[in-house]
Order: structure tokens, then C-alpha cells, then sequence
């Protein structure tokens, strides 16, 4: 198939551009930062520069490129998050998964371009309530923090307007697996070499991690098995902070966290860290493991944290920093 990617330049897009190549696909991905071309072109891409907000522009790069497929994995996300207000931090994003998504499905209804995959998010948005681990039929949180009511319409309208259009959305787990990009750096990352990123309370706040090429498997397959509907994409093993916290901050070289409890938190960091820390829910990747026959690299970020980390913490001369 002829596979027009947007933001084919980002993490995932990356990461997926490879695997289409290498199973025979050919495939347009879009870029919006310069010198971004020469990245996707090494990965074995058509290059277009195109900013997603422009429907115009859309029209025309799907109109002039007439793609078998097409996939959304535009975000734009760089630098640390404010977390007391991230809804301000993904303001761009939101208007891609929103007014970027009206674009390109407006373009693929008129070229009449049936494949339609886009990234949505599985984590943070179950109902905080009843078990711990939740599937695509659960209900998602009718009252999410308000610090990230922009954040959740905007996950929620991508989703219903793409399964809408008899497309896919992938609801990933938390991205990790690229600690040269600048946003898993500052928000991940460096928190927890810097034991900034405590266990917060009694530390059950779940959360599913999936590895960004495990991520990027999912989606190819996603593409070539012509799904519909909602799939969580996220590793065997949901589990809470207080397990997987000290896990990655080990394969990291970092001391363990610390503890806050929740006044402590809320007060620092806001209400939101005491949600994640506490509330939170995990997701089962039990529909895409059996749709899609997807086997994963990684089932678990036990495995997953010390190969993408490993040399993080140390110098040159391979000891610890």
C-alpha cells in the first residue's frame, strides 16, 4: 500500500516508517520542523512538510500523493510539562487531535481513503473506579482532573470521530524507549535520576507502559489486518507506581524514589500528581494481542526499562554518574 503518515518525523513515526518499508509498503510522511526531510528520506520516506492545522494544505498533500492508507501520529510535544496545568503544555496537540484530525479524515472522505489509523492514549482516562486493569468496552472517566478537561475532550473527540469514519484508534500506553527525545527526557527521565518523581501515598496509582517499537508493530499490523474500532496498545503488565517506580529508576542507576504523601503532593505538584499516584487505572491488551496476532518485543517495562536505559546513568567510561 501507498501509506501517507503524518508526523511521520515524531517518535513513533520513526519508528513505524522502518517496518512499513521493510514489508514492501511505500509511504509519505509529513514533517513540520526544518531539517526534519533529510530523517525521513534516510528511513526510506517521501518527505512532505505540512502543518496539519492547514486544511487546505491537507487536501492537497493527500490529493497529489493519493495514499492507500492513512496515519495519525502528529503530536507536538517537547521540553517539561507544566504539571499543575498541562492543558496549556498540549494546547497544539489538542488542536491536532481535533482540528488535525477534521482535516486528514476530511481528505481521506474525498479521495475516498477507507484505512484510517490514529493515536489515541489509554492512559489516565479509565474510570477511576472497580478493578485495576481496564479493556476498550470499560467506561472512561466521566470526571476527569480538571487541570486536563481540554486534554481528555480532545482524546475523546479523536476517538469518536475516527471509529465514526469505520478507522482505528490505537489508545497507546505511556511512550518510552527513546531517551534522546526531549519530551520522555524532561518528563520521564529526568525526574527520576533526580529523584524528583516520588511514590506518591500508597503509591496504587496504575499505569501501562508499551515500548515504542512494540507500539510501532501494533500499528503495521493494525494497518495491514484492516481493523475497526478501539484498541488499547500497551504491554502484559499494567502495574502501580510503587512497583514499577523503583524498576526504572534501578535500570536508570538513580536512588530510589522517595515518598511523599498525598498533602505533601498536592501542595508541590498539585492534584493531578496525587490522581496519578493514587487513582489511576492500567489496560488490558488482551483484544489486540488476539486481533491483531501481535507479539510483543517487550511484554513488560521489566524487561523493556533496562534495555532502553541501561547506559543512561553512567559516563563515558561505563560507571555510574
Amino acid at each position: 500500500m501507498r501509506v501517507f503518515v503524518a508526523g511521520g518525523s515524531g517518535a513513533i513515526g520513526t519508528r513505524i516508517i522502518p517496518q512499513l518499508v521493510q514489508r514492501g509498503h511505500e509511504v509519505i510522511g509529513t514533517f513540520k520542523s526544518t531539517g526534519k526531510d533529510k530523517t525521513l528520506r534516510t528511513l526510506g520516506a517521501e518527505s512532505i512538510m505540512l502543518d496539519l492545522l492547514d486544511a487546505p494544505a491537507v487536501l492537497k498533500a493527500v490529493t497529489d500523493t493519493k495514499p492507500d492508507a492513512i496515519l495519525h501520529e502528529a503530536t507536538s510535544l517537547s521540553g517539561k510539562l507544566d504539571f499543575k496545568h498541562p492543558d496549556g503544555a498540549f494546547a497544539q496537540t489538542n488542536l491536532l487531535r481535533t482540528k488535525g484530525t477534521d482535516a486528514l479524515l476530511a481528505a481521506a472522505r474525498k479521495l475516498g481513503v477507507r484505512r484510517f489509523i490514529a493515536q489515541s492514549y489509554a492512559s489516565y482516562r479509565y474510570a477511576r473506579e472497580g478493578g485495576p486493569v481496564k479493556n476498550e468496552n470499560d467506561p472512561l472517566d466521566s470526571h476527569p482532573p480538571a487541570a486536563m478537561h481540554e486534554i481528555y475532550e480532545a482524546m475523546s473527540y479523536l476517538d469518536r470521530a475516527v471509529t465514526d469514519y469505520g478507522g482505528v484508534a490505537l489508545r497507546y500506553g505511556g511512550f518510552y524507549g527513546d531517551p534522546d527525545n526531549a519530551s520522555e527526557r524532561a518528563n520521564f527521565l529526568d525526574p527520576v535520576l533526580k529523584r524528583l518523581y516520588p511514590i506518591v501515598g500508597n503509591g496504587d496509582g496504575y499505569a501501562s507502559f508499551i515500548h515504542l517499537d512494540d507500539a510501532a508493530t501494533a500499528t503495521v499490523l493494525a494497518l495491514e489486518r484492516d481493523v475497526k474500532g478501539i484498541y488499547n496498545i500497551v504491554d502484559d503488565e499494567p502495574a502501580p507506581v510503587r512497583v514499577w517506580l523503583p524498576v526504572l529508576a534501578n535500570a536508570l542507576g538513580a536512588k530510589p524514589p522517595r515518598h511523599f504523601p498525598a498533602w505533601l503532593a498536592r501542595m508541590v505538584a498539585g492534584e493531578l500528581a496525587v490522581i496519578m499516584g493514587t487513582q489511576l487505572r492500567g489496560a488490558s491488551n488482551a483484544k489486540a494481542k488476539r486481533d491483531l496476532n501481535w507479539t510483543l518485543r517487550y511484554s513488560s517495562w521489566r524487561q523493556g526499562f533496562p534495555a532502553a536505559y541501561s547506559n543512561l546513568g553512567k559516563n563515558p567510561n561505563g560507571n555510574r554518574k
